[in-house]
């Protein structure tokens, strides 16, 4: 275990040593390309800032509104039928959009049934198991510029839906 531990305090070092050792023996101005690289991101920064506005705002907009509490509802008690939490379901649709926005969420769920409940920890194993789809498409597909993202979307909502089906089989089997 100390070897571990060891190995896990020394790797980032380790990793930016063999970068700067790699360069000098290729004779690469390592500092230079890392300027460049900067730069980049920076510009790449600016060009993601309007989008990345635009989800916030959305974000805000269906919380503040209700319209999330009204989907939420209305989907409640379908949910409830197979043995979903009601709690959980605001987080699972906000959870394609917004991880700062669902991470406030399983906050409050934390408070009001506990990270040691069933829901606590499903909603802790769903957060692990899904992905910001929303968010992460438009925020990359952007920023490279593809237009065509063909069936990316349906794809990732399968996939959600398969993490969210699987968080609740494996914390039903664990805590019923």
């Amino acid at each position: 275990m100390k070897i571990m531990a060891a190995l896990s305090d020394m790797i980032l070092p380790l990793v930016i040593v063999y970068i700067l050792a790699y360069g000098y023996s290729r004779k690469i101005n390592v500092y230079e390309e890392f300027i460049e690289g900067a730069k980049d991101g920076f510009k790449i920064v600016l060009e993601i800032l309007p989008t990345l506005i635009g989800l916030m705002m959305a974000v805000g907009i269906l919380r503040a509104s209700g319209t999330l509490d009204i989907i939420s509802n209305a989907i409640a008690p379908v949910a409830e039928r197979i043995g979903f939490p009601k709690e959980a379901v605001p987080i699972s649709i906000m959870r394609l959009v917004s991880s700062s926005a669902s991470t406030g969420i399983l906050l409050d769920i934390f408070k009001t049934c506990g990270p040691d409940s069933f829901t606590g920890r499903f909603v802790s194993v769903m957060m692990s198991c899904t992905e910001t789809v929303f968010y992460t498409m438009s925020l990359y597909f952007m920023s490279v510029k593809i237009t065509k993202t063909r069936y990316t979307l349906a794809g990732a909502l399968v996939a959600n839906i398969a993490g969210i089906a699987a968080s609740l089989i494996l914390c039903r089997s664990l805590w019923g």
